[in-house]
């Protein structure tokens, strides 16, 4: 395996262990938001910088025709 698949396979691991992480640790029934500040904070506990909900240039045809912006930084 070629070394960037191989680092991605181990962050996709550690992303998929937090996420299990925050649902076992919850359980089901909260808004969203709940759930997306806990995954910052696990990700955040097993070392990896993360920010959340960063605004995104929208792209057609080689123009930008918006941005999609979605929450604040945390």
């Amino acid at each position: 395996m070629h070394a960037n698949g191989k680092r991605l396979n181990e962050l996709s691991g550690r992303v998929i262990g937090c996420s299990f992480t925050v649902l076992n640790t919850l359980g089901v029934g909260f808004l969203e938001t709940v759930y997306e500040n806990a995954l910052m904070l696990e990700l955040r506990k097993a070392g990896l910088a993360v920010v959340q909900q960063r605004g995104v240039a929208v792209v057609c045809d080689g123009t930008v025709v918006g941005e999609y912006l979605c929450g604040s930084d945390g």
